[in-house]
């Protein structure tokens, strides 16, 4: 749900940067011949409808993908947008023996539904192949359900970021800790100086779950990331403490957090510390920027950024993102997604804004602003430490749902962040009706 909305606000983000005069000009690609390449398999004729659910500056830089795809190829793209709630678009379309070739899918959960309902093509040899080739295993794992691949992640989106303002910095005299003790420490020296050093997004439950993924990422690392993340252990578990401890090290301390935090949604939370300078620090992913250059904060001077401090072992890096199925047996639909998941297509896409890649051989240089570069650059330096955001791995009755599942007990938490185990019995139980 919330990585939907993400991806709307995601598009924007190169382009805000630029405007702050913190970003180069960069041409968008063009595309080598108005015919097929030479060498490349010919799908003259063929005629391919892919659905995403991108608007606006969005769809159109994908598009521009999607025409190289054509000029290499010499097949005819439509692109279809699916609104916001891409379940409810593709259903009907799948019960009516209708469905798009290709459809960008924004939750790895529905590559498991789609596929138990036998709405999706296995991967050819060929797309795996490019797979194996530019993702690392844990890519491919989650565009995996029964052993067999259908999709490949094309998008993503970087969680694992605390935004601050520098002057709150600056006033207090603390520089961006690279560990948890640090942020502590510089979180006591901040409030200190008379500034909340925390601004919450308490009413939109997702950022809490971000917030946990990113805690329990570094102090349990990435196997037992994985495991809760099936409910392959239950969050009884002492690693689950050992996060929610924590993050009530923050949470439990009232001059820490700005007033209001259960009533303050995204991106209200990010306006409290660059338009109302009420906080000095917000934790969530790259898209904050958009909304701190709406406060008139200038990306790379009043806004910046500092990776999510290690509170354990692991430095964590979550994502969100897309996965591109087929939802028919064509070749034109597989010869899509190979485009989509080599080097090649990757490196058209990363030079227009708005976007970050999964794809490991894309390399970050390809990106038209220092922001976006250094988050790619992120991404592909943490390997297979890289995880994919929890809850949207989870059943949206859990993960997904505004005022239950794990927003609710998040929220609830955040009231009272010293009944630890409270939360865990609570979470357990929500996991099961989940689940069950």
């Amino acid at each position: 749900m919330r990585n939907a909305r993400a991806a709307a606000i995601l598009a924007g983000l190169a382009v805000a940067v630029a405007a702050c005069g913190n970003a180069p000009t960069t041409s968008e690609p063009t595309a080598s011949s108005s015919a097929p390449a030479a060498g490349a398999k010919t799908l003259e004729g063929v005629k391919l409808e892919v659905a995403a659910k991108w608007t606006g500056d969005e769809q159109a830089n994908f598009e521009k993908v999607l025409k190289a795809f054509s000029d290499k190829t010499g097949a005819q793209v439509t692109y279809a947008s699916t609104g916001e709630d891409t379940g409810a678009y593709l259903g009907p379309r799948i019960q009516a023996g209708s469905p798009p070739d290709v459809a960008i899918l924004p939750q790895p959960g529905l590559v498991q539904q789609y596929a138990d309902q036998k709405a999706l093509k296995p991967l050819t040899e060929g797309v795996t192949k490019e797979i194996d080739t530019n993702y690392t295993p844990y890519w491919k794992e989650l565009g995996s359900a029964g052993g067999q691949v259908y999709g490949v992640l094309i998008k993503a989106a970087h969680k694992s970021l605390v935004w601050y303002r520098s002057q709150a910095f600056e006033d207090a005299g603390v520089q961006p800790p690279t560990n948890w003790d640090e942020l502590l420490k510089a979180a006591q020296t901040v409030a200190d100086s008379g500034t909340p050093p925390f601004s919450f997004c308490g009413a939109s439950g997702w950022t809490l779950t971000d917030l946990f993924e990113n805690v329990y990422l570094s102090t349990a690392g990435p196997e037992k990331y994985d495991q809760l993340s099936k409910h392959e252990i239950p969050w009884t578990d002492p690693s689950v403490a050992t996060a929610l401890e924590k993050i009530a090290q923050i949470a439990g301390k009232k001059e820490f957090v700005a007033d209001g935090a259960l009533q303050t949604d995204f991106p209200t939370c990010v306006s409290k510390v660059y338009g109302q300078k009420k906080a000095a620090m917000v934790i969530e992913a790259d898209f904050v920027a958009v909304t701190a250059v709406q406060e008139g904060a200038k990306v790379g001077e009043e806004a910046k950024y500092f990776p999510f401090p290690k509170a354990g072992d692991t430095s964590p890096v979550v994502l969100g993102g897309d996965v591109a199925v087929a939802m028919k047996d064509s070749p034109g639909a597989m010869e899509l997604l190979q485009f989509l998941a080599s080097k090649e297509g990757g490196e058209i896409w990363a030079k227009l804004p708005g976007y970050l890649s999964p794809n490991k051989n894309v390399s970050p240089d390809n990106y038209p602003d220092p922001l976006t570069k250094a988050l790619g650059q992120t991404i592909v330096s943490a390997g297979d430490a890289v995880r994919y955001d929890m809850s949207d791995l989870a059943p949206s009755a859990f993960g997904g749902t505004d005022g239950k599942g794990e927003w609710k007990v998040l929220q609830d938490f955040l009231r009272d962040p010293s009944d630890i185990k409270g939360a865990q019995d609570a979470l357990e139980a929500e996991a099961k009706k989940a689940w069950k």
